[in-house]
């Protein structure tokens, strides 16, 4: 009973909206819940409306590298000696160490607390070693990853770009070194987050595309239009409600399938 609520309260507020712009469109199932008669054509947009939805992705915004906001980064190494070091180092070249971490799991934990913009990591570390967690960061996509080891094996190399590792710093390494590996891994790390959004917009587009051409194929069938006349209609609706063609698309698909399971039900005389 609360699902049929549900999809009747759904189904009348778009059915106020899609009054003004169909004709007599009265479905058994409307008369059922005491909708109004509503009917007639729905506007289709060319354009797809407001913003795609469910495109929260956990990705970080692009940041904007400046004096005034240094880039803020978590070292992990379990030689409290290197990440002394590592400390001051980096401190010099005008970045913010935020935290620090002996072993792979407690890197990963600050990682999630803290949300740095770049993280360093060992690779030889109890626990949890730095090419599992940096494994686990990149899945996450909690920060791009730099690792610092003394190991240039193959197999190492090989891990390391399989776990989307951004960067790589084999010790003993220069000074010179460091500022340009930590900025050529932040920005391939924000461009494979721009990368990840175009494709999650395109395939938000394209279901919309999808919803509204059933819609579009609904309003047809059902009223003798035109494909373009479908279209147009479906259109001025959009911009009359102030709703996205997605939405408008899945109202005229809703109000559909109430029908047709309305009609299914009627008792057969």
């Amino acid at each position: 009973m609360e699902g049929a609520s549900a999809e009747a309260g759904a189904l009348l507020v778009f059915c106020a909206i899609l009054r003004a712009n169909f004709g007599a469109w009265r479905s058994p199932v409307a008369h059922r819940y005491g909708v109004p008669e509503v009917g007639g054509s729905n506007p289709l947009a060319p354009t797809l409306g407001a913003a795609p939805r469910g495109a929260a992705l956990s990705l970080r915004s692009t940041m904007a590298v400046s004096s005034s906001t240094p880039i803020r980064i978590l070292i992990a190494d379990d030689e409290p000696i290197i990440r002394l070091d590592l400390r001051e180092l980096l401190t010099s070249l005008g970045y913010d160490v935020v935290g620090e971490a002996a072993d792979g799991r407690t890197a990963v934990e600050l990682a999630r607390k803290l949300k740095p913009d770049l993280v360093i990591l060992d690779i030889k570390m109890p626990e949890v070693d730095g090419i599992d967690a940096a494994e686990a960061l990149h899945r996450e996509r909690l920060a791009p990853v730099v690792l610092l080891t003394a190991y240039s094996e193959r197999e190492l190399v090989e891990r390391a770009r399989r776990a989307g590792v951004a960067g790589y710093l084999v010790k003993p390494f220069r000074e010179s070194e460091i500022m340009p590996v930590i900025e050529l891994a932040l920005a391939r790390f924000h461009e494979v987050q721009r990368l990840e959004r175009q494709v999650v917009e395109l395939q938000e587009a394209l279901e919309a595309r999808k919803l509204i051409e059933r819609a579009k194929g609904i309003l047809m069938q059902v009223h003798g239009l035109s494909e373009a006349e479908a279209f147009q209609r479906m259109r001025r609706l959009s911009m009359d409600s102030r709703k996205s063609m997605r939405e408008i698309a899945e109202a005229i698909l809703l109000a559909h399938q109430l029908e047709s399971a309305g009609r299914s039900n009627e008792p057969r005389s």
